[in-house]
């Protein structure tokens, strides 16, 4: 009866009623003379008007969800009974929800059993089918939910009209065509169906005995025949890697633009460089030359000019793109000069950068500018103060500044026998490919590593594991730059970092310990999307941030309480808000403490912190100094060792 009932829609369009604040349409579903007391005539309000939301899309997509931006979309799974469409459309569902983007897979079977479980499978009830469920995605994806419909919708009339719903609502609609011949389809037959169509149980059946209009422009063809569910799947989720609905994956091919010369341009560019005006540069100045050389701060290209510098102070980020996209870049990269060479230099197409009397780059096309000192140092750290190890510098730099596009003559090497760890954003991208990984979390840190690091580490990766990642692999990536005379040199962090790794505290085989070339600037918040946004384009989805990251005490000590120059809780919820971040995924960690009941490093219980001793840099380099033993299980023994031998040598000098 219901079928019947819904086969033939006719419209009384002069039948109006009045009903409290609405008016009331009847609509009858048989019969065009109706006396509006059928229980086939339905009433409908017509003078309804849409209210429009408070939140807007913008604000929906910084705050929901863990990975930013607003992803409102429709993706519309359309094939015959058992072509695969379920089984994609929740394997995308739960690979979508495991990288923190709202996702719900809306289908047939579940909408019939609630939403429309008063419909039939005549035509006309097929149509209301897919016209109530389209409207409901509709809302999901104007949420900002990336709705997977899976829904046989063998007429292309109800597939455009869906695709309607979602233009007039500017949502993204993408039609997918799971083409999977009716013979494999029918080999599944998991429910059974096609046999009952066969025998006359089920009329009206798809494939069967009622045809299927295959779309004829789909945004996307997937056959599944050969290929497993994840397979199949890795196809939708490439389209909406194309479609920039969600982030790229390590999977991605696509190399960091490099500022090297390659070929027959490699000996011309040497050959140029020996008969340009030179400008010598620091070791510092060569370390940021290096980032530039190997992508960590792409889409940059040289050392900034003006119009970059200023959107990087103001703005911390870079525009491109035709000043459509965004990139984060929040501390400068800039090469200064003095009076002196800004006169030589003026009018030249080109400059030959030398280090140490040997050249190592071409700037061309220069731009000068002057620095204005304080508005950099202001802006960049929050103060001016002199005592800043990093504005010392900043402060020492010449007066001018000059911006230009680089070519890196060949690949900078420091021959201090750490240079197999400096592994470049592209090989650190192959390196992950090859170990299959299908999640990255980078650790930042300047420090050795105790057993409280090793702690949060191997937490983020359980967390990843149990969210469905199958192999996520840590970046253990130490800052390599120039950093300030009393932190622990490089090649003492190196060894410790090994000996924490050869003790098996950390796996070497989900582990890759590699050198990250930046100076460090100690700049707090602004600094730390600079470290996040360098690992990102080495092919980092996750990065842990802990308290006060890129931070240290304040040159005048009584400036604040806590004696810190930023706040501790600063770092980690600016980067939950920075721009330009959406590919990675800010995991703050849990504080982490000597538990001395337990005697090793647990997270912080403030129900019982008298049990609990918080182990202060200070306190650590006086063990070491005084050649006393740390608490056990604070540090794994051979890496205090290293750690110790280098605090004793001090004292002896």
């Amino acid at each position: 009866m219901m079928n019947k009932r819904r086969r033939n829609v006719n419209y009384n369009n002069n039948d109006l009623l009045s009903n409290n604040n609405y008016t009331i349409q009847k609509f009858c579903l048989q019969h065009k003379n109706c006396s509006g007391t059928s229980e086939e005539c339905l009433q409908v309000a017509t003078n309804v008007t849409e209210q429009k939301h408070h939140v807007t899309r913008e604000i929906r997509g910084q705050n929901l969800g863990i990975c930013r931006g607003f992803r409102g979309c429709t993706l519309w799974l359309t094939g015959l009974s058992g072509a695969g469409k379920t089984s994609i459309a929740f394997e995308l569902e739960a690979y979508l929800v495991s990288r923190g983007i709202p996702s719900y897979g809306l289908d047939g079977d579940n909408v019939r059993t609630g939403l429309n479980k008063d419909l039939g499978f005549s035509q006309a009830d097929r149509e209301e089918n897919i016209r109530r469920v389209a409207e409901v995605a509709k809302l999901f994806a104007d949420s900002g939910v990336v709705a997977i419909c899976s829904f046989v919708s063998p007429f292309a009339d109800d597939r455009d009209m869906a695709r309607k719903i979602h233009k007039d609502s500017d949502l993204k609609f993408f039609e997918v065509f799971i083409d999977t011949p009716l013979a494999v389809c029918e080999s599944r037959d998991v429910k059974g169906l096609y046999k009952k169509a066969r025998e006359g149980a089920i009329q009206g059946f798809t494939g069967v005995t009622q045809a299927y209009e295959p779309p004829e422009t789909p945004d996307l063809v997937v056959k599944t025949e050969g290929l497993s569910i994840r397979q199949s799947t890795q196809r939708v989720i490439e389209l909406l890697e194309r479609e920039h609905v969600i982030p790229r994956t390590l999977r991605d091919s696509e190399r960091v633009p490099e500022l090297f010369p390659v070929g027959a341009k490699k000996a011309a560019s040497w050959a140029e460089a020996n008969n340009l005006p030179a400008l010598a540069i620091t070791t510092v100045e060569l370390q940021w030359l290096q980032i530039l050389s190997e992508g960590w701060a792409s889409p940059l290209k040289g050392f900034m000019r003006e119009k970059e510098y200023l959107q990087t102070l103001h703005f911390n980020c870079v525009l491109n793109n035709g000043e459509t996209a965004r990139s984060n870049q929040s501390v400068p990269i800039v090469l200064s000069m003095n009076d002196l060479d800004r006169e030589r230099l003026d009018g030249v197409s080109a400059i030959t950068l030398c280090y140490d009397s040997k050249p190592v780059a071409i700037l061309r096309c220069p731009e000068f500018y002057y620095q204005r000192k304080e508005e950099r140092c202001s802006r960049q750290f929050g103060t001016n103060n002199p005592n800043h190890p990093y504005i010392r510098i900043i402060q020492e730099s010449g007066p001018h500044l000059v911006g230009g596009e680089v070519e890196v003559l060949e690949r900078i090497r420091w021959n201090d026998g750490l240079d197999q760890y400096r592994l470049t954003p592209n090989e650190l991208r192959q390196k992950f490919s090859e170990m299959k990984a299908d999640a990255v979390f980078a650790f930042q840190l300047r420090n050795p590593i105790h057993n409280g690091h090793a702690l949060l580490m191997q937490d983020c990766r359980r967390q990843l594991l149990e969210r469905g990642f199958k192999n996520p692999v840590l970046l253990l990536h130490p800052l390599g730059g120039w950093t300030k005379d009393d932190d622990v040199p490089l090649p003492v962090r190196m060894a410790q970092h090994q000996a924490v790794l050869d003790a098996g505290v950390l796996s070497r085989e989900h582990t890759v310990l590699a050198i990250f070339p930046s100076p460090m600037m100690y700049a707090g918040p602004t600094e730390v999307q600079w470290h996040a946004k360098a690992r990102m384009n080495a092919g980092a989805t996750f990065y842990i941030v802990g308290r006060d990251p890129a931070g240290m005490p304040h040159p005048d000590a009584d400036m604040y309480p806590d004696k810190n120059l930023y706040d501790g809780t600063h770092g980690a919820r600016v980067l939950k808000m920075a721009p330009g971040l959406n590919q990675i995924e800010i995991l703050p960690f849990k504080v982490a403490a000597y538990d001395k009941v337990a005697q090793k490093m647990a997270f912080f219980d403030p129900s019982r912190k008298e049990d609990f001793l918080f182990i202060s840099g200070t306190m650590m380099r006086g063990f070491a100094r005084n050649n006393e033993l740390p608490p056990t299980g604070f540090m794994e023994p051979n890496a205090w060792r290293i750690l110790a031998q280098y605090y004793q040598s001090l004292q002896k000098k």
